[in-house]
């Protein structure tokens, strides 16, 4: 209440941040009256001037109201003229209007614009990337995909060589030296992803000239909502294939699908149990019998079609609480071989289950305690240290196949019972298709992790890939943020302004439109069942066909449009379907979409980058009245004879079939009607058997529909219920956000450290001379090896002074003579100086064995090498660790720092590693020469969830044969001192 009575005063945030910018819109559209008398020459000549007055001194800001205003007279001369864009010739028609140029203030600013369907997006963004584009040092337009990429940098493309700069665009399939020539453009379009891997491999390249990226000083995004929330809750991956495949997805499928069948079985079992208690009047027991089956089959169609009648609902729902509060829920999942938490997107196997999965090896399920077992190991007296190594090396494997067998089973049932086929993904030639939920597309190449896309393999009987194994990894949060500047813009970023805040520091500000939006959107209506949904959503298309009206029905899976298609072409009635198996005309069905009578089912609208015009005899009257009428031209005549308020007569109308768990998308898809003030309406039809109303809000709408008696075929419609859901949303929303923020915290932990790495590869790839840098790690190693075999505590008579020597000898192939090192206690000092006058005399020697030049290419050679190795293990353990660092949780410690801790101390352990080895290749390499290690071959570009960049094994050289077998941790017969499973071990 107060705070809307301080909005009545001040005005909301959207009217402030509009109003601050409105006096640089009017200096702008003076300065732009006068440009008109500019020939193209002087015009054109401007952006040499800007540059020369930003060397004086000048600031982009100072230069914004005149470089924007270059832009919108370079548009206007471009009036009429006609282009090629990706194959289909264009006319251009646009010059910015007062909206758009307050878009553009918004995003020089760095902050977030949103702006409605149909306002034009692509146009603000040239003006905000002139500007920046003249310091010279490249500005990124990142899209959703290479189509728009392409699209938008040759529509775009004109306005900036008119100006002289160049412009560049990144696509999928080119090679480094086409993508360092697009990158040294001032202006580069290309794909979040494009981009996010351009920089993993930037990392990855043994030559400078390699490297294709030439920093990140200023980007903009489009469908930032897109790009930085949907796809931040999974990282970018390259990967190559792992040495050695460990999955028993093949072998432990037909006892998990036998497990499923069980299940099922049992399941209808219950229900038809609870229907029978229920028929007797016994309503506690049979709820207890359908919340067993609820936590055993959710999507059971029995106990779904159970749940629609009255009261079964709020009976499961009451029976839930009550044992969740006394604690009790284990009691219920007892009965079942497992249990599902849809929830939580997870599965817990049950004792009935393990017994049925492995009824004789029943200790295949216990994972040995590592910690006490390694104890009981050490403190044996009677083993020798041998035995004791063979006895860890076994202790190890045996918990490595256990943990293995059991994530593979895990991820078996999630497979069959998490994930719907032709829902989450498609099955085409042979391969499974993971169908991006939030834009309908298939994503080709992009791979489920943690093994789930092999479990679904295994489910539906195709070949399963191979394991692969992370090489360099980032999140597409930890990538923007790299950027000096960021700004973002969408239809749709309102709900989420308080993640961009949080995560990246970017405000939302709310343009307004250039006319009033004239789309009426109405209560959502809702039904007991999806059949009596589908068969509404029919008939009002069929109506709306009738009248002439466009339709465009929404849906959120693939399942859904084609059943909704094959409904329609019962009913005789024709349509097109845009969805992941008909996603090639995207383009062309969009731009058809308004034509009058065209009847569209589309799996999602977000970031299809074509608006959808209305065709001729669509709208009865160019002089519409709804919501505002119109500033100046004659008035629609029909207003009050159709009531068009009631039921708007014209313009595209919006059918959503279920609502999508982010508001966005929704959102979105309402946004496709009513673009520049053009009239349309939106309506979405639910069912109580929705994914979100099922899980989150059909209990207290269910009561309701009890209470009214509302009979099978009856709606109900009212805004309180609109409400009631947007609050699920909201509630799923938060969850969404929270596993995000969850994400980032973790990969944060890996990027400091990231940057460090990458920080060190860089400084090897471009110093021409690391000798500074071989001396420091000298004199690290040099204190660290001391400090373990000498204590200054203690009198130089006690140090370790032969095992000191064995490992300088190992290390630096140098033998150091200590004489008699007397003295006193801590007086360490002079035994440094000893080893370091050592160890650079023998480096001295290396120099001259080798010759300066080829002793500064090995070691630069052998940083990038020692470097590259070290950090794809190091990923691989941090990968290990935060597997199982959630079980920490158990122990009444928080997982986070767990974490944190244990990722610091590795690092360590990585650096002082990494020094060791690169001094070891420096002293011990054989004279011959030195090529560089080949980059791994990229095959192709994939989806983030699952990036794969398969590279050939390299060539292993003939394992050495030894006349025992060699343990794990024993060292390695060929004389280099590591340990043999980090050594020839890793080949065999």
């Amino acid at each position: 209440m107060f705070g809307n009575v301080l909005t009545k005063i001040f005005g909301s945030k959207q009217e402030r941040d509009v109003k601050k910018i409105l006096p640089l819109v009017e200096e702008i559209n003076s300065i732009y009256d006068g440009l008109k008398k500019l020939s193209d020459a002087e015009l054109s000549g401007k952006t040499a001037e800007f540059k020369e007055r930003l060397a004086e001194g000048e600031t982009l800001d100072d230069l914004l109201p005149e470089a924007f205003a270059v832009v919108k007279e370079t548009c206007r001369r471009l009036l009429g003229k006609r282009w090629d864009v990706s194959g289909i010739e264009i006319e251009w028609d646009m010059v910015p209007f007062d909206v758009q140029l307050i878009g553009a203030v918004v995003l020089h600013q760095g902050k977030i614009a949103e702006m409605a369907t149909g306002e034009g997006k692509t146009l603000v963004a040239t003006m905000p990337i002139y500007l920046n584009a003249l310091t010279g040092k490249g500005v990124h337009l990142v899209t959703v995909n290479d189509y728009l990429a392409r699209r938008d940098a040759q529509w775009m493309g004109k306005i900036y060589e008119f100006l002289g700069l160049s412009v560049g665009c990144i696509q999928n399939q080119m090679d480094s030296e086409e993508r360092k020539a697009q990158y040294n453009c001032d202006i580069t379009y290309g794909t979040n992803n494009e981009f996010g891997f351009d920089y993993l491999r930037d990392n990855m390249a043994i030559r400078l000239e390699d490297r294709v990226q030439r920093g990140h000083y200023y980007a903009i995004v489009d469908e930032v909502d897109s790009v930085l929330i949907d796809e931040a809750r999974t990282p970018l991956i390259i990967s190559g294939p792992v040495s050695v495949s460990t999955h028993r997805y093949d072998e432990l499928h037909p006892q998990v699908r036998e497990l499923v069948r069980k299940q099922t079985a049992l399941v209808n079992r219950m229900v038809a149990e609870g229907e029978e208690l229920l028929r007797q009047g016994k309503d506690y027991e049979a709820g207890i019998k359908l919340l067993a089956a609820s936590r055993g089959a959710p999507k059971n169609k029995r106990l779904m079609k159970l749940q629609k009648e009255q009261g079964v609902k709020k009976l499961i729902s009451r029976v839930e609480n009550d044992y969740l509060r006394d604690k009790r829920m284990g009691e219920i999942d007892e009965q079942l071989y497992y249990s599902i938490d849809e929830r939580e997107n997870s599965i817990n196997l049950m004792e009935k289950g393990i017994q049925l999965l492995t009824p004789k090896q029943r200790e295949l399920f216990v994972l040995p305690d590592l910690s006490v077992e390694i104890h009981r190991i050490d403190s044996d007296g009677s083993l020798s240290k041998t035995e004791k190594e063979r006895q860890k090396d076994r202790l190890y494997r045996e918990y490595a196949e256990r943990s293995e067998s059991i994530h593979n089973i895990q991820q078996l049932l999630k497979a069959y019972s998490l994930f719907e086929k032709d829902v989450d993904y498609v099955v085409q030639e042979g391969k499974v298709l993971i169908v991006d939920e939030f834009t309908g597309r298939l994503l080709p190449g992009r791979r489920y992790s943690d093994g789930l896309h092999q479990a679904l393999e295994a489910k539906e009987g195709v070949r399963i890939e191979r394991e692969t194994q992370t090489l360099a990894t980032i999140t597409l949060q930890n990538y923007f943020r790299l950027y000096e500047k960021l700004a973002g813009m969408t239809g749709t970023a309102e709900t989420e302004a308080s993640e961009f805040w949080e995560i990246y520091k970017l405000d939302v500000v709310v343009i307004p439109t250039n006319e009033p939006v004239r789309r009426i959107d109405y209560d959502d209506v809702i039904f007991r069942t999806k059949r009596e949904k589908y068969n509404a959503i029919i008939e009002e298309v069929a109506k709306l066909h009738e009248q002439g009206h466009p339709v465009l029905v929404g849906t959120v899976s693939v399942e859904v449009s084609e059943t909704l298609s094959r409904m329609l072409r019962h009913r005789g009635i024709p349509h097109s379907v845009l969805n992941a198996k008909h996603h090639q005309r995207e383009a062309e069905i969009v731009a058809l979409a308004g034509q009058k009578g065209a009847v569209t089912i589309a799996t999602n609208m977000a970031g299809r980058g074509t608006d959808i015009k209305l065709g001729p005899g669509v709208v009865r009257h160019p002089g519409c009245r709804l919501v505002a009428p119109p500033e100046e031209g004659e008035l629609c005549p029909h207003y009050e004879e159709l009531k068009c308020w009631e039921d708007v007569p014209c313009g595209l109308r919006i059918i959503g079939t279920e609502r999508h768990e982010a508001r966005r998308i929704d959102r979105q898809l309402r946004g496709r009607s009513g673009r520049q003030g053009d009239p349309g309406s939106s309506r979405f039809y639910l069912s109580l058997e929705d994914d979100l109303m099922r899980l989150f809000g059909s209990e207290r709408i269910a009561a309701v529909m009890d209470r009214l008696g509302v009979k099978e075929g009856e709606v109900i419609r009212h805004p309180m219920v609109t409400r009631a859901i947007e609050r699920a949303q909201k509630r799923v929303e938060a969850q969404n956000f929270s596993i995000r923020k969850h994400l980032l915290e973790y990969d944060d932990v890996m990027n400091r450290q990231r940057e460090v790495i990458y920080d060190r590869r860089l400084h090897a790839l471009e110093g021409e001379d690391l000798h500074q840098d071989i001396e420091e790690m000298i004199d690290e190693v040099i204190e660290g090896k001391i400090s373990s075999y000498v204590d200054p505590k203690l009198y130089p008579e006690e140090w370790d002074l032969e095992g000191l020597k064995e490992e300088l000898r190992r290390l630096f192939l140098v033998e150091v003579d200590f004489g008699q090192m007397g003295g006193k206690k801590g007086d360490d000092q002079k035994l440094k100086e000893l080893v370091r006058d050592a160890v650079m005399l023998a480096l001295q020697r290396r120099e001259a064995e080798l010759g300066a030049e080829q002793l500064r290419e090995l070691e630069r050679l052998a940083t990038l090498q020692v470097i590259d190795e070290r950090w794809k293990e190091h990923l691989y353990e941090l990968d290990q660790l935060k597997e199982g660092i959630g079980l920490r949780a158990y122990g009444q410690k928080d997982p986070l720092i767990e974490y944190k801790r244990e990722a610091f101390d590795m690092f360590l352990e990585l650096l002082d590693r990494i020094n060791q080895e690169v001094l070891e290749v420096i002293f011990k390499a054989q004279l011959r020469p030195l090529v560089a290690p080949r980059e791994p071959e990229r095959i192709k570009e994939v989806h983030p969830r699952a990036q794969v960049f398969a590279s050939p094994a390299p060539d292993a050289p003939a394992p050495i044969r030894v006349k025992k077998k060699v343990g794990r941790n024993d060292p390695c017969p060929c004389g280099s001192g590591k340990k043999y499973k980090n050594c020839c071990g890793r080949l065999v």
